[in-house]
């Protein structure tokens, strides 16, 4: 009941600031713009002109599933920007306000109040992500091919691990500071290493929940699940777990300080 609570009250809190308006809307902007680009840019040079008379314009149509691949690429990149700045003030704004500790001085458990607004931030992004990967999905299969539904959800439901991986590393500096630019700037640190030590060891780290996407990509192209997959997702689980772990308790320590 009590994690209920914590929970509906951020969603409302979500809807009060028109998160469920913007979020998925600029989400689904990322995901149709660079397919919708890629197949009109020879449209898009022609109008512009200073071609010399009778040259044409022949720019290889992408494979359905390399269109496909654009969205998750953007998302990779805006969408995971967006999702560290919605949530840089789950916590760290209350600590600041001190409206944390009027909560937590009735019987609220930590446990609770920090996978409640987690739970609902998740939701939140979650939904907005799917949205906009079916919004790209359709302009994929309008413009470039047909990629089988199924595969899109499926992709989808991997790809929001990866998501939910980063939420949990914001929540964790969360607890950490007070500063919401300082929570934004150190978990975009954390998470450009992941990817970049990732890419750099990738023959190594083969279990990297920065691979994820890669592997989507395999899938969406071959429409075999790589077992490396399973993996990465396992791991980004355990991660997540251990990042809110070290939230709960950061928390607990500073309310004993």
């Amino acid at each position: 009941m009590q994690w209920l609570v914590i929970f509906n009250k951020e969603l409302l809190e979500h809807l009060r600031n028109f998160k469920w308006i913007w979020v998925p809307i600029v989400f689904i902007l990322f995901a149709v713009m660079d397919p919708i680009t890629t197949y009109y840019l020879p449209i898009i040079l022609e109008s512009v002109g200073g071609m010399p008379e009778g040259a044409s314009i022949d720019i290889p149509s992408p494979p359905p599933a390399e269109a496909m691949m654009m969205s998750f690429n953007q998302l990779s990149v805006l969408g995971v920007l967006i999702a560290v700045v919605i949530s840089m003030g789950m916590v760290s704004s209350e600590l600041k306000s001190g409206v944390y500790e009027l909560i937590l001085s009735k019987p609220v458990s930590y446990i609770h109040y920090i996978t409640a607004k987690y739970a609902a931030m998740s939701v939140l992004v979650s939904i907005s992500l799917v949205i906009s990967l079916i919004a790209g999905w359709y302009y994929v299969t309008l413009l470039f091919g047909d990629i089988a539904f199924s595969q899109l959800l499926v992709s989808a439901i991997f790809y929001v691990i990866w998501f939910l991986l980063v939420l949990s590393i914001v929540m964790m500096f969360n607890t950490m500071f007070r500063s919401q630019g300082l929570v934004a700037f150190i978990s975009i640190i954390v998470i450009l290493a992941i990817n970049i030590i990732t890419s750099i060891y990738s023959h190594v780290l083969t279990w990297s929940p920065a691979l994820i996407s890669d592997y989507i990509g395999i899938y969406l192209f071959s429409g075999n699940m790589e077992t490396e997959m399973w993996m990465s997702v396992l791991i980004s689980v355990i991660l997540m777990v251990v990042a809110l772990t070290i939230a709960i308790t950061t928390l607990k320590n500073r309310a004993i300080e």
